[in-house]
């Protein structure tokens, strides 16, 4: 079988097949023979129809379709196998079916074209003189006051108090009715809710801003009108922007007695057992977490850089599977969040989440690709026992989870050989370090903090709640 190969775009490689005359003879006669042996012709039993009768009752065009059917398979594949090519899912026929049936005749070669997508070369360029500026994260000074702060804020008692009205820094146990405030001459009072024994922190960001200024100053027993005006970005958006009336009783006050600072709240809220070893333990961890990000920051600039200048022609076929990977994490996310996906993903919302999806999932691609490369070209490898460790720690934060051992395998090592490219890369940059957040545009800063809403340093601290806390006292 004689193939040519032709480069195409996206990655495709085309392949002109010719089939050589025996090969059609021998495929149609077989197809004649498994339609003999399965065909129904009524007076004839099976495998005992006449060829004659056969080519007469099936037509020959049906048979001509079978055997070209059957020698597109084949032959195309067997192609590709000949010519020691790695396709990235099925063949595309280029040549038309019909055509092709038109051209058939048993015994004459025939000629067809294919496309097969494979894995796309990577062109890095020179990568050897990236000069780059990249954003250092320095440790705040006041850092580990301030955790120490916040957790004993977090195992804080709640103690009556009925000598002074509320002031900031107090829970407030409140009964509350509120109403939407009518607005023209057809408008109407609307109930916003009510709620009995209700518990709000005087602290600014805690709550409603108007209410919480409106309890200041009230004393227990006492009940108080308070205008208020719902803020326009406020989560339920029949309320956003309106204005209300809300009547409070307030009941309690309770303010925080907050524990000591010392060896025994050290010993309360970590493993430490004095607090100069927990003060000691957390500025080495914010320490870390600084120098951490400084070398993500780092190595983030570089492959930034380096990814302007690669060329990577990516096949569709990688495209698409990128993309279904990343609907599949979206979805498996919504499920966790609770949400109802069957209602969410309508059949006309999920072509646009892909087509969404697309320019994050050539992104993602280019970025593994490039890395990769980068491995291959300076022969980086892994040591057996730095596998094993990083499979161990992954194995305990699933633990409980039904994980394919052979899948979280090669997840290690692609995220460990990843690492070592980057690292690799950061080495051999010139990086000039500038203070955070001076390369930062208001567009970074909004997709950084939409990444990291919800994440703090890992302080390697477990600390036992409070059995009475501002959250759960009433």
């Amino acid at each position: 079988m004689k193939v040519t190969q032709e480069k195409l775009p996206k990655s495709q490689i085309g392949l002109k097949v010719e089939i050589p005359a025996e090969t059609t003879q021998k495929v149609y006669e077989q197809v004649v023979q498994n339609l003999t042996r399965s065909a129904n012709i009524p007076g004839f039993r099976k495998g005992k129809v006449p060829r004659q009768i056969l080519l007469q009752r099936l037509g020959s065009q049906r048979i001509k379709e079978s055997a070209v059917e059957e020698l597109v398979n084949n032959s195309i594949k067997d192609a590709i196998a000949q010519e020691n090519i790695e396709p990235l899912g099925n063949y595309t026929l280029i040549s038309s079916f019909e055509e092709l049936v038109s051209q058939f005749k048993p015994g004459e070669p025939l000629t067809m074209s294919a496309s097969v997508d494979v894995p796309p070369e990577v062109q890095l360029g020179d990568y050897s003189t990236i000069s780059v500026k990249a954003e250092e994260t320095q440790p705040d000074p006041d850092a580990v006051d301030k955790f120490l702060e916040e957790r004993r804020v977090k195992q804080a008692t709640l103690i009556p108090v009925e000598s002074r009205p509320a002031q900031m820094g107090d829970v407030a146990i409140v009964d509350y009715t509120g109403i939407l405030v009518a607005q023209g001459e057809e408008s109407v009072e609307t109930s916003v809710g009510e709620g009995n024994d209700f518990q709000i922190e005087l602290e600014e960001g805690r709550f409603i801003a108007s209410i919480v200024e409106g309890i200041v100053g009230m004393n227990p027993g006492e009940t108080k009108e308070v205008p208020v005006e719902f803020p326009a970005d406020y989560p339920q958006e029949d309320l956003a922007g309106k204005p209300a009336m809300f009547t409070i009783t307030l009941k309690e006050i309770k303010e925080k007695e907050l524990p000591e600072l010392d060896d025994e709240f050290a010993e309360e809220i970590s493993e430490m057992e004095t607090l100069a070893e927990l003060r000691e333990s957390l500025t080495k961890q914010f320490a870390e977490a600084a120098e951490k990000e400084t070398t993500q920051s780092k190595q983030q600039a570089v492959l930034e850089a380096l990814l302007e200048q690669v060329e990577i022609d990516l096949p569709e076929t990688m495209i698409e599977r990128e993309v279904q990977t990343i609907l599949t994490q979206t979805v498996m996310q919504m499920e966790s969040y609770g949400m109802d996906v069957r209602k969410i993903l309508t059949p006309e919302m999920v072509p646009q989440m892909r087509e969404r999806s697309r320019p994050d999932a050539m992104k993602r691609l280019k970025q593994t690709l490039t890395l990769k490369e980068i491995v291959k070209q300076q022969s980086l490898t892994l040591e057996k026992e730095e596998i094993q460790a990083k499979a161990k720690e992954l194995m305990e934060q699933f633990a409980g989870q039904d994980v394919d051992p052979e899948r979280l395998l090669e997840f290690v090592k692609t995220d460990l050989l990843e690492g070592k490219a980057l690292q690799w890369l950061e080495e051999h940059a010139t990086i000039e370090l500038v203070p955070k957040g001076s390369l930062t545009t208001p567009e970074t800063e909004e997709n950084e903090e939409a990444e990291a809403q919800g994440e703090n340093p890992e302080l390697e601290i477990e600390p036992e709640v409070s059995s009475v806390t501002p959250e759960t006292e009433s």
